[in-house]
């Protein structure tokens, strides 16, 4: 029997954000692979099949991530060449900073083997429900905090700015599970450059349990050194400017809409036209 692979999500609040494709996924498979950070979750899982191997035991402090990563691909590739209908199970959405299931699929597919990605409600579905934020009112951009401080990126001030993983902030090794006060120093003066540091940011966290109360902390930016921040803690910046116009383009699409207009007119006249002149025939 050919294997197969399907790296489903099962969204970020437990029971409640699991799509019918992904529990169907579940319940069919030889093998699932959890990949959850709440062993309640994981018992939820079992509920479901009976061969549910937690993904987690492959994490290790001081431990490089990357290797992390590749030990998943090769437990859940391992099955699928056995012959295997496997399942990845993982919260959110799979394909949302998450590496395994990414690589997991792409290899599988090359293998010749049948794979798919299944998405869930991820972190992002939930923070702008949760927050009311509409990223079409004034746009949003997200990006992973460490990469955001490594690189020198483009952003803008009137929009949403999102950064992820913020308790990790700066960390280079990929082999912390947190970095401290200094690290979200060195955010605030990067983000100080751009913002007042007495601009409100919010600290998001979404309902991982029923029970669990969403977070949704306000404070000013230069206190975010000081605050409470886990690996799932999520910085979101509103805008602090207003949007700008750009009266190159407006012109452009005026001059536009007035051709289109002067061309309606002279269609409109012509269509009269020859409609008199039918008639006078």
């Amino acid at each position: 029997m050919a294997g197969s692979l399907a790296c489903v999500g099962i969204g970020m609040t437990l029971g409640a954000h699991i799509c019918p494709l992904a529990r169907s996924y579940i319940e069919q498979a030889d093998v699932v692979f959890s990949g959850v950070s709440n062993g309640i979750v994981e018992l939820w899982l079992k509920e479901m099949h009976g061969d549910v191997r937690s993904l987690q035991v492959y994490y290790g402090e001081g431990k490089s991530r990357h290797i992390t990563y590749r030990e998943m691909v090769d437990a859940m590739l391992t099955e699928v060449r056995q012959g295997n209908k496997v399942v990845g199970a993982f919260y959110g959405h799979p394909g949302v900073f998450a590496q395994a299931p990414h690589r997991s699929v792409e290899l599988a597919r090359a293998e010749g083997f049948e794979a798919v990605m299944v998405p869930g409600i991820s972190a992002e579905d939930c923070l702008i429900a949760d927050l009311g934020i509409d990223p079409g009112q004034f746009g949003c951009q997200q990006f992973e905090a460490s990469q955001f401080m490594f690189y020198q990126r483009r952003f803008d001030p009137s929009c949403y700015l999102i950064l992820w993983q913020i308790g990790l902030a700066g960390d280079k090794s990929m082999a912390r599970f947190a970095t401290g006060k200094a690290h979200r120093q060195v955010l605030i003066e990067l983000l100080a450059e751009t913002y007042p540091l007495d601009h409100q940011v919010i600290l998001y966290e979404a309902a991982v349990l029923p029970i669990d109360k969403v977070r949704k902390q306000t404070l000013p930016l230069r206190d975010l050194a000081d605050a409470e921040i886990f690996m799932h803690t999520t910085l979101v910046i509103p805008p602090s400017e207003k949007m700008r116009p750009n009266p190159t383009i407006l012109d452009k699409l005026a001059k536009l809409e007035t051709a289109h207009q002067v061309d309606e007119t002279l269609t409109t006249r012509k269509l009269i036209n020859n409609k008199l002149t039918t008639n006078n025939n």
